[in-house]
């Protein structure tokens, strides 16, 4: 913490802002995740319409992902994270007004565009003010928004969907929104210099894509979001399921605490000992965590997966934002930033559709065996192709090598 006393007072206040926003807009998100499997199988839908119906939050982030970094690189980062707000404050009131499967998939994919909007804005912003030396540090202090966000609101929508009915957790989350988009109004964005006009944005898009230095992370993120979209789809029917008593916001809630504890020391560990041992850690917690759910049949045993799915999601996620951010520039961050994001996005979008079937044909518990392997993929995938060569990469995701794509400190272009 340390860090934070070297920043300046108005750096510190705009973190602030830009940290009661976050957090207050995953509480949003969060509060809806115990209730809407649950919502969606109350008006008739079996798996396989459940599972496309989830799915189709994806459908939102991957239409707007694109446009999303673009805006925010020429537009500015602070309208894109207003704007992925704004989703997430009506979309929720949407789901109260049909009862429709066709029409649920539509809500769903507008509430996608708030994370495709916002979780681009918010990495962006948080790495623009960072300095390049403490940037693993701060980004892990500032991604807490998250674990904290998922611990308070599966919690509170659990349990008041459980003492009144799915109309007062839909509510809430959409005041949530409200009030983080309060806050979002005094966040200060720091200019950022830009580059010319690239003259063809397919282009652009290709070459970002097929670039070495985008690739692997890219594959590895739409491979954990097809482990995470098992998670968060069908965990709560899992339990239902299982007939354990458990309400299945606390699984979130044991997720979100391990993953603030591990998001606490990860960041800066990584910018003293590397970033590669610190995804492959994360993804290692993610494949035995869809472990556990395939033989979990009691209490102790889920919140045992959940507490391992935050360990996962503590360690991989923000250390494998601030790979990324190493390895580009200000001026193309909000491009780079919804491209391999987009990747964890079309995870979770094909995630839904495919592991419904799965889980009717196989059950539940199949369902996170085939999840695992997904993920022992991702793991298997970092670790022999992250790097130049599959020694090098190897060596990397052991932490035992430096990342020959990152970009010298001293290059960085960020306007003060």
């Amino acid at each position: 913490m340390n860090t934070f006393a070297k920043l300046s007072a108005q750096t510190k206040q705009n973190l602030g802002v830009l940290f009661t926003a976050g957090l207050l807009f995953w509480a949003s998100l969060a509060s809806l995740l115990p209730i809407l499997p649950l919502y969606v199988k109350s008006i008739g839908a079996p798996d396989d319409q459940l599972g496309i119906v989830m799915g189709s939050f994806a459908i939102g982030l991957l239409l707007f992902r694109p446009q999303a970094g673009k805006m925010a690189d020429q537009q500015g980062r602070k309208i894109v994270l207003l704007i992925g707000i704004s989703v997430a404050t009506l979309a929720p009131v949407c789901h109260l007004l049909t009862q429709s499967i066709p029409i649920l998939m539509i809500v769903r994919a507008f509430h996608g565009i708030s994370i495709a909007a916002f979780t681009t804005a918010y990495s962006s912003l948080v790495v623009d003010i960072a300095p390049p030396e403490n940037r693993g540090e701060l980004i892990g202090y500032m991604s807490l928004v998250n674990p904290i966000g998922m611990a308070l609101g599966p919690a509170i929508g659990g349990y008041l969907q459980e003492l009144t009915t799915y109309a007062p957790v839909f509510v809430m989350s959409s005041l949530l929104g409200m009030i983080s988009m309060t806050c979002a109004m005094f966040v200060k964005a720091p200019a950022v210099k830009h580059q010319s006009q690239e003259r063809s944005s397919e282009n652009v898009f290709w070459r970002l894509l097929l670039s070495d230095r985008i690739r692997i992370p890219t594959l590895t993120m739409l491979l954990v979001g097809i482990a995470f979209g098992a998670i968060a789809t069908f965990v709560p029917l899992h339990i239902k399921e299982s007939n354990i008593g458990l309400n299945s916001g606390l699984f979130y809630t044991a997720a979100a605490i391990t993953s603030f504890i591990t998001r606490f020391v990860s960041g800066k560990a990584s910018d003293r000992y590397g970033r590669g041992r610190f995804i492959s850690i994360g993804l290692l917690s993610y494949a035995i965590a869809l472990i556990v759910l395939s033989v979990a049949n009691s209490a102790p045993w889920f919140l045992l997966a959940g507490a391992l799915e935050g360990l996962g999601g503590g360690t991989f996620l923000p250390i494998m934002i601030a790979l990324v951010a190493d390895r580009c520039q200000p001026h193309e961050r909000g491009r780079i930033f919804g491209l391999f994001v987009g990747g964890f996005d079309l995870g979770i979008a094909i995630a839904g559709p495919i592991l419904g079937s799965v889980a009717n044909a196989i059950g539940y518990r199949g369902l996170y065996a085939v999840a695992a392997m997904v993920a022992f993929s991702a793991l298997i995938v970092f670790m022999t192709l992250s790097s130049k060569s599959v020694a090098h990469s190897f060596r990397f995701a052991l932490g035992y090598g430096k990342d020959p794509y990152a970009i010298p400190k001293d290059e960085f272009l960020i306007k003060a």
